[in-house]
């Protein structure tokens, strides 16, 4: 037991949990800050290939709360061009948008040519915490559920490189990542009353996620499944594969000479003093 009364890591990970995996030898970090910056390399000849071929690439990350979706968006993004990489994490929908086609609000997020899109949660919110929470009616969970298949086929026609990411984390594991979050005050605003309850009812998400991908792991579209117990061989894991999947070929330009800078001929700077500084506290 930990000095604040809760279990410990070690004491949460033996929690009873049914399917979990055998534990691999942790992960260095040297080891995995390495493998993470050859990656990063590798990403940026991936947005110049995105761009240069004008592709359109979309990618869905979901998943249990705290399974870790966020940390590989940000990982992915990190060395990248915002203005070709973006990433979509919409909020509740508005009472105007809640009238609207169900895909039509996540239509207007879509790339265009040359642009990647990340969406931290997506159109499958009507599949995982619509349908548990009650927010969707019967008659539109099911007509997500036959329309979805062929709205994903749609974009995939017309171009779209669409790719669908589930992370998958075990009830220990989630538990004790929440434990966490409730511990460090920078983390505390990630555990929205919606985690709070979807906690609650693990088993009704459980089998909301089986029904999905029922219906939606088709052929066009599969669904690849991260196992994201242990975050950084997940974040290592999932950009590799996105790396296979999307053919890509390095780019790189020639070395850049920079040019000499111009010299300061009859300029005369402002003085200091009129200009407002941010205070050197440190």
């Amino acid at each position: 037991m930990s000095k604040n009364g809760k279990p410990s890591k070690a004491e949460v990970k033996s929690l009873p949990d049914e399917g979990k995996t055998a534990e691999k030898k942790s992960l260095s970090k040297s080891a995995y800050e390495a493998e993470l910056r050859r990656l990063h390399i590798e990403l940026v000849k991936l947005q110049e290939w995105i761009r240069f071929k004008g592709l359109k690439v979309v990618v869905l990350f979901e998943g249990r709360d705290a399974a870790g979706k966020g940390g590989v968006i940000k990982r992915i993004t990190e060395p990248l061009n915002p203005r070709v990489v973006r990433v979509v994490a919409l909020g509740v929908p508005t009472e105007r948008e809640k009238t609207q086609w169900y895909f039509q609000r996540y239509v207007a997020h879509l790339p265009a040519a040359g642009e990647m899109v990340l969406f931290d949660r997506s159109w499958y919110n009507r599949a995982g915490v619509e349908r548990v929470m009650g927010f969707c009616t019967d008659d539109e969970y099911a007509e997500f559920m036959r329309s979805c298949p062929m709205f994903e086929q749609m974009l995939i026609r017309s171009g779209t490189i669409l790719l669908k990411y589930w992370f998958s984390v075990s009830d220990a594991e989630q538990e004790y990542r929440f434990q966490a979050r409730l511990d460090d005050p920078t983390k505390r605003w990630k555990l929205s009353p919606m985690d709070l309850e979807s906690r609650a009812r693990w088993v009704e998400f459980s089998r909301a996620k089986d029904e999905m991908f029922a219906h939606t792991d088709t052929k066009w579209s599969p669904w690849w499944v991260v196992n994201a117990d242990d975050k950084r061989r997940a974040r290592l894991n999932c950009i590799s594969h996105l790396l296979s999947v999307i053919p890509y070929q390095d780019l790189t330009p020639e070395p850049i000479t920079l040019p000499p800078r111009q010299d300061n001929v009859a300029y005369v700077r402002p003085p200091m003093e009129d200009q407002t500084f941010v205070p050197e506290i440190f």
